[in-house]
């Protein structure tokens, strides 16, 4: 009399802690199952299969230990039956899931791609889109000309476009051109030292001003110059340099005079430092560009020993750049090749060039 009840309550704790092969329990896991997100199908598949596998060995064990209880087949009967209708749902929602998840896949997962690879990979502008953007250009602005929109000239890095029109001018026509006037060789060391307190843009715009106070660089009529008057204030000499400045323009006007009187010209004594044929550097960057050089040294030291002020090595080489003694345009910049056929023609001609392009640096200045 003691079996039964034991057995009853073996297979009433069974039957708890088996939520499977309680009827409320299949339901309750049914709704759960329909109600959850089918992110991970398969496994829930899997789980029920366990389940199934436990229940019946669960009922064959409650069979064999219960041969008395008559109810036993009809819940098992249910149970299965509660059973194969969970695996079907949880196989539908799983290929409802699946389908779900290859159409997300298929929408999303796609654009997401081909947006990284478009970010990775810029697309490159096709030439019908470039000749559109340039005639929607010339449509706007009817200013600007096709060629001169197409054929720009690259030049040197520091030239910028931005940069001061008369400095511009001053490298598109003058910079590494070589000079074998007396007067302009003597402008441009006067313009050279000036760079010690001003800059390339500030000393082209008082150019003017230079070649009025300086007689036009003449260098017979400045050692001719009284240095008080010169440097007196309320002069226009002063408000162009310092006084020590002003005073080396004048005592290297009469050393200048030496000179031609020794080698003839001025211009001889500066090109007998490179043989009479400029320097090409060849730089392709501007960093490759130098203050100062060995040969700016030798120059430097000479004129020093023949009486000459502020002619430092960088005074020197900045001279010997802008006199065209060192042809240093990047080989980028379209003036290279220019200054390269320049020193190839004769003195005539250059000075003719040198005039030329004096008289348009000029013009451009004033108009600024």
């Amino acid at each position: 009399m003691s079996g039964p009840p034991k057995v009853r309550s073996i297979n009433v704790a069974d039957l708890e802690s088996r939520q499977v092969l309680v009827p409320a329990g299949n339901k309750a896991r049914s709704v759960a199952t329909a109600r959850k997100p089918a992110s991970k199908p398969f496994r829930k598949v899997e789980r029920t299969e366990v389940t199934a596998a436990e229940g019946k060995r669960d009922s064959k064990q409650s069979t064999d230990l219960s041969p008395l209880s008559l109810s036993a087949p009809s819940v098992l009967g249910r149970h299965e039956l509660l059973l194969h209708s969970n695996l079907s749902l949880n196989a539908s929602c799983s290929s409802d899931a699946s389908t779900d998840s290859s159409c997300s896949r298929a929408s999303t997962g796609r654009n997401v791609r081909t947006s990284l690879t478009s970010r990775r990979r810029p697309s490159t502008p096709r030439p019908e889109k470039i000749t559109a953007k340039v005639e929607k250009i010339l449509l706007d602005d009817s200013s600007v000309g096709l060629q001169e929109l197409l054929l720009v000239k690259k030049k040197c890095a520091w030239v910028t476009p931005n940069m001061d029109p008369a400095y511009a001018a001053f490298h598109d026509e003058e910079w590494g051109v070589p000079v074998h006037d007396d007067k302009k060789l003597f402008e441009l060391l006067v313009l050279s030292g000036a760079l010690a307190e001003l800059t390339w843009p500030a000393i082209l715009s008082k150019r003017h001003i230079f070649r009025e106070v300086f007689m036009d660089f003449d260098p017979i009529s400045v050692s001719k110059l009284n240095e008080k008057k010169t440097v007196a204030t309320g002069c226009a000499a002063s408000t162009l340099l310092s006084e020590p400045k002003l005073r080396a323009i004048i005592e290297n006007a009469r050393q200048i005079l030496k000179i031609m009187d020794e080698f003839g010209s001025f211009e001889r004594y500066c090109w007998s430092f490179v043989n009479h044929k400029p320097i090409i550097s060849r730089f392709r960057y501007p960093r490759q560009v130098p203050v100062k050089t060995p040969k700016a040294d030798v120059i430097s030291k000479d004129l020093v020993r023949r009486g000459f002020r502020s002619v430092g090595p960088t005074v020197v080489y900045a001279f010997m750049q802008a006199a065209g003694l060192t042809n240093d345009h990047l080989i980028s910049c379209f003036r290279f090749e220019e200054c390269i056929v320049a020193a190839s023609l004769g003195r005539d001609q250059g000075n003719e060039i040198n005039a030329k392009a004096k008289n348009e640096v000029e013009k451009k200045a004033n108009t600024c």
